[in-house]
């Protein structure tokens, strides 16, 4: 098949000869020239707009008999302006006995890349989108091949054709091919912003130092400065020293330096700025002149001629809206403010103003400070072609510029956002995906059965009582016994806290549930169970986790003692190999071994064809950051005292 070079040169010889191919305006887009399956009939056509004698122009070319025809010409308006939206292909994840699988599909919602990746991104401007598979990451081309092998930790989202690359908490740059641009290890590397990205290294002294990339990898300013801001019109911010800033060119040149505590980044007008650490927020000129006297308890960059400030301490808020002389164009007295773009500002009120933590209603207005709307909206996006999605407290749905519910266009039930993708919108809803046409009739849907076998499959199950309470949860189907079918549905529910929430109660914490199926084997199936609980105002939440190990055919619920012989102190050998794993493995050296006192009885364990998992919960052995601590024990390793003809074993093998 042609790579992208060929294909071009091969298309260009069926074009006229003063034709030629449209690129987008955005930066570093490539000809529109692709190959897809646009009739659905398995086999690529070529699709490649071009421009001639000011008129454009996409053609469709099929293949018949070993030679390749022009099957369609149309005549396109602004092409140059817009995505060949008619070729987009759209990340599409599936639930499937082996755990979530995600794919592509396109906009007559048929996967034109299988749902295979364990996860993928939505595909960037240059036609290559990130995915994973096995825990490492790659990058894949617009016929799912592989531009690069899945080898690394992470691969952060595409900008100006350059993307940061982790492995082992090493940064690198790598290119749209996958080729490796840096010649020494980072810390840190941002995201592309002009040609510059910000990255830093420790130096012998254990500091953080900051400086910048071009897109070649090349350091166009060494790391040297405590702090460094994104490019924004040429210019960025860096620290020098303690109470001293300076304002950098494209080659880290200092065009102006700030004797302040502290100065923020580069908006599209003044710059806040601190005098002292404990001092207040105030704005200054990029000469340093003082333009607004501080008196703020926080302040952000300016974006189209206004800020968003905070008046308020102690965790209180008081946001409103300055023009650049320091006047409000809406008052301080919010708790919550978010510039949306096209001169659309979202302003909120705090549900609770006892707990603004609990969150805000939002209303909708201009840049002027005009209420466009009520407090009705529990969020809002940002706006973009004349639409914003927003969500209240049963639907998601777009608003337009006055802030109100556009009818033309989908609604769907619950919280979530909608996003204009091509000829399609995404919808992102209660922590699902699904497409639809702009008329809102869907064109493709997340499954909600999971097929096991000709016999078994799982059924996905929702439980939302309330806003701030969401449970998926597994029901199986069809066990011969109806009865033990029943009760081992129950067991599923209880494990996935189905459980009474009040309909009307405003809780003070958020949760969030679901599951996948980490294992099927014969008659056993394990699954994954798993929460994450988020008190507000908190500084993180706490996960969850638990495996159920269903029969199939019984409808036993297994527990760890159920793999081992009876007397075999299951419990000291487990502990003991898990000690030795800590003290023997680098791997664990976050564990607290003081703190590690062997296994319970019952101690959290999950199966695999080969092997038992044994893990533990957050804070048991290790920080929370650990996550849960897990060891992997082959069944070969302790065979001698696995109840090889007992029903747990049997299940499987």
């Amino acid at each position: 098949m042609y790579n992208k070079i060929d294909l071009i040169r091969f298309v260009e010889n069926y074009l006229p000869p003063e034709a030629e191919f449209l690129i987008s305006e955005k930066t570093y887009k490539k000809p529109a020239v692709l190959m897809k399956d646009v009739d659905g009939d398995g086999i690529l056509e070529i699709i490649a707009a071009y421009k001639l004698r000011e008129e454009s122009y996409t053609i469709i070319m099929k293949y018949y008999d070993g030679i390749w025809y022009i099957v369609n010409k149309i005549k396109i308006k602004d092409q140059s302006e817009r995505e060949i939206e008619s070729i987009m292909l759209h990340v599409a994840p599936v639930k499937t006995a082996n755990g979530v699988k995600s794919g592509y599909i396109d906009n007559k919602g048929i996967f034109a890349i299988k749902p295979k990746f364990d996860s993928a991104y939505d595909f960037s401007e240059n036609g290559i989108a990130v995915v994973e598979e096995k825990n490492l990451y790659g990058i894949i081309d617009q016929f799912g091949k592989y531009v690069l092998q899945p080898k690394y930790d992470s691969i952060n989202e595409f900008s100006e054709g350059r993307a940061a690359v982790v492995n082992d908490n090493i940064f690198k740059v790598i290119d749209e091919k996958g080729k490796e641009l840096t010649t020494r290890p980072y810390n840190f590397i941002g995201s592309f912003k002009e040609g510059r990205a910000v990255m830093s290294v420790t130096d012998k002294d254990g500091k953080t130092l900051y400086g910048y990339l071009d897109r070649g990898g090349k350091e166009t300013s060494i790391p040297k400065f405590e702090y460094a801001g994104d490019y924004n019109n040429g210019r960025a911010v860096v620290k020098l020293s303690d109470n001293q800033y300076a304002l950098i060119d494209l080659n880290g040149q200092i065009l102006q330096t700030y004797k302040y505590a502290f100065v923020g980044d580069v908006g599209d007008g003044l710059l806040a700025f601190k005098e002292s650490d404990n001092g207040k927020f105030g704005y200054i000129d990029i000469n340093g002149n003082i333009i607004i006297q501080p008196k703020y308890t926080a302040a952000q960059p300016f974006n189209g001629r206004r800020a968003i400030v905070n008046v308020l301490e102690n965790y209180s808020n008081g946001y409103g809206l300055i023009d650049e002389k320091g006047n409000y164009i809406i008052e301080p007295i919010y708790n919550d403010i978010n510039l949306l773009g096209d001169k659309r500002i979202a302003v909120g009120r705090a549900i609770d103003k006892d707990k603004p933590y609990f969150g805000s209603k939002f209303a909708i207005s201009d840049i002027n400070g005009r209420l466009l709307t009520d407090f009705v909206y529990n969020s809002v996006s940002n706006y973009k072609d004349g639409f914003a999605s927003a969500f209240n407290d049963e639907n998601t749905f777009f608003i337009d510029k006055n802030g109100e519910i556009a009818k033309n266009l989908p609604m769907l039930s619950g919280s979530g956002t909608l996003k204009f993708e091509g000829d399609l919108i995404k919808a992102d809803v209660d922590r699902r995906v699904s497409y639809f046409d702009k008329t809102g009739k869907v064109i493709w849907s997340q499954n909600t059965v999971i097929p096991l076998n000709r016999e078994y499959s799982v059924k996905e199950e929702k439980y939302k009582p309330n806003n701030d309470y969401l449970v998926y949860y597994p029901q199986v189907k069809g066990m011969k016994n109806i009865e033990v079918q029943n009760s081992v549905n129950n067991k599923l529910r209880e494990l996935s806290q189905v459980k009474p929430i009040d309909v009307n109660a405003q809780l003070d914490y958020n949760y969030f549930g679901d599951f996948s199926i980490e294992f099927f084997k014969k008659k056993l199936l394990v699954m994954e169970l798993w929460g994450y609980n988020y008190p507000f105002g908190a500084a993180h939440g706490m996960p969850t986790r638990s495996y159920a190990h269903v029969d199939l055919e019984s409808g036993r619920v297994y527990e760890l003692k159920d793999l081992f012989k009876e007397n075999s102190n299951y419990v000291k050998v487990l502990s003991d190999i898990i000690e030795n794993q800590i003290k023997s493995n680098e791997e664990y050296s976050y564990v607290w071994l003081d703190s590690y006192k062997g296994i319970k009885e019952d101690q959290p364990f999950y199966l695999t064809e080969n092997a038992l998992y044994i893990y533990f919960y957050p804070y048991d052995i290790a920080p929370y950051a650990a996550g849960f601590p897990t060891f992997k024990i082959e069944f070969k390793d302790i065979i001698s005292i696995i109840d090889v003809n007992g029903e747990l074993w049997s299940s499987f093998n």
